[in-house]
This record gives C-alpha cells, structure tokens and sequence, in this order.
C-alpha cells in the first residue's frame, strides 16, 4: 500500500507541477527578456544607428549608403554552349 500511496503523490506534484509551470511560464519569460532588454539598453544605449529625426526635415532624401560599383558589362564572361539531350 506504501508503493502505491508513493506513486501517487509522485504523481500529484508532477502534474501540480505541470499545472503551476503553465501559468507562470510565461510571467517569467516576459519577466527574462524583460530585463535581457534592459541590459541590453544600457550596454548599447548610446550607439544608434537611426540619424536624429530632430535634424532633418520633412521630405528631405537622405542616402545614407554609398551606391556599390557597377559591373562592368564589357567583360568577357565565357562561351555559352547549348546542348539538347538525345533519346
């Protein structure tokens, strides 16, 4: 009688487990990434890669990114052969 009473109580926590894990989860990962954030805002807070909205004005263009190089469209790329398969 001791084993079965053993397993179940066993039994009891682990669901009661399972149960208590199912509400609170979530609070404690919002909680994690909460303060993760935080963290992360104070490590990097004072580099931003945004320009200041303050500055510039409505309807202004701002390129902010240098256009690449073109490829040259005189280089030879190769001799295209095609090929049709034989049944």
């Amino acid at each position: 009688m001791a084993f079965l009473k053993t397993i179940l109580i066993i039994l009891l926590v682990y669901y009661l487990l399972k149960i208590l894990a199912r509400w609170f989860a979530p609070k404690i990962f919002s909680y994690a990434a909460k303060k993760t954030e935080e963290r992360f805002r104070e490590n990097f807070g004072g580099f931003s890669n945004q320009p200041n909205v303050d500055d510039e004005q409505i309807g202004d263009v701002i390129i902010d990114k240098k256009p690449t190089k073109q490829n040259n469209p005189s280089k030879k790329v190769g001799e295209y052969i095609e090929f049709e398969e034989l049944d």
